[in-house]
């Protein structure tokens, strides 16, 4: 009996190797390693990878080199095509609608790198609080005035977040795994937005009280945590970071594009946002200047989600994903189940 085709995007897995030699027991893998756009579109017009079932991509670092899944590429795929398990947790580089109009589910794999996400959320949270980055940037300078300066002036800024507000906005699986971290590590008083409401059991997990309306929470958290996926437009524009409490801080671990950068500088530089937590950019992999240079602005290079643990299940869940689907017809994590008719949905 032949073997349903899976196309594995960049490169070979390099930690579950028991797992993947049953995975090509059960399915015929083909490769694409490394093709640009242009090569990836010539094969897939030629059918050079065959009637394929799957797409299987394991990295989030390799295997895009074909750019962005848009309608030229999706329209491309062959009918025999159901299924698209990758890595990472954001989706904004692949349109998860047209997938769904050909009858493809798309899967992520959140679940497998949530704690390290909201480790770094957490980290991000404690340093707009203690003003953590002001601190190290002076130290690193191994300027003696930049270090005396920072000793003496931290002090009178800086806050513990213990009992401090936090606001989620986006609460699946990383929002809430934030909560639950901010809840018992300081007491943080947890609210938070979400296209829909929680049930009472995941809320009295960590106390966490719904806002249907953005507004009020941002008028209400000392610290706002963006863990929202990015649908095509910003979400926090000039008059909704003009709506955040005085004083109040943002640290966004989802997608830069998120938030209105122009206006983000101008809120910090006035004071009326008092320190921001960055590891997400609006024009990766470039960060915006004047966010660099400000004391009260940490910066990372979108690693929120990079450790070994996390690429160890990036591997692990896409496989799951497509052996479930084969199996059963249901997934482990669709995100676009909801829009194909007749899906199965969620295992």
């Amino acid at each position: 009996m032949t073997k349903p085709i899976v196309l594995q995007l960049g490169d070979d897995v390099r930690w579950n190797h028991d797992m993947y030699r049953a995975f090509q027991d059960t399915f015929d893998i083909r490769r694409s390693y490394t093709m640009t756009r242009p090569e990836f579109i010539h094969t897939l017009k030629e059918k050079g990878f065959g009637d394929f079932f799957g797409i299987y991509r394991p990295f989030w670092n390799t295997g895009g080199e074909m750019g962005r899944w848009d309608e030229e590429l999706i329209s491309l795929l062959p009918k025999s095509c159901k299924i698209y398990a990758s890595a990472g947790a954001g989706f904004d580089w692949v349109d998860t609608n047209s997938l769904a109009r050909k009858g493809i589910l798309y899967c992520n794999s959140a679940s497998a790198c949530t704690e390290s996400v909201a480790d770094a959320a957490i980290w991000l949270i404690i340093s707009t609080f203690r003003q953590f980055s002001w601190s190290s940037v002076a130290a690193r300078s191994i300027d003696s005035y930049q270090f005396t300066d920072a000793a003496r002036n931290i002090g009178a800024i800086a806050r513990n977040p213990n009992g401090h507000t936090l606001g989620i906005i986006g609460f699946g699986q990383i929002g809430r795994r934030v909560a639950e971290k901010a809840f018992l590590a300081f007491g943080m008083k947890v609210i938070y937005n979400d296209i829909i409401q929680m049930t009472q059991e995941v809320e009295q997990r960590t106390q966490a009280t719904y806002h249907k309306d953005i507004g009020t929470l941002l008028a209400t958290s000392d610290c706002v945590v963006l863990a929202a996926p990015f649908t095509g437009e910003v979400l926090l524009d000039t008059a909704l970071l003009m709506k955040m409490k005085q004083g109040s801080r943002l640290v966004n671990i989802a997608r830069g594009k998120l938030v209105h950068e122009e206006a983000l500088v101008k809120a910090l530089e006035s004071g009326a946002i008092s320190a921001a937590g960055l590891d997400v950019h609006q024009s990766e992999p470039y960060v915006h200047p004047r966010l660099a240079e400000l004391k009260n602005v940490e910066v990372t290079c979108h690693t929120a989600g990079a450790s070994l643990d996390s690429h160890m299940g990036f591997e692990r869940l896409g496989m799951k994903n497509i052996i479930s689907f084969y199996d059963t017809g249901k997934a482990i994590s669709p995100v676009n189940g909801h829009l194909i008719s007749g899906s199965a949905g969620v295992l």
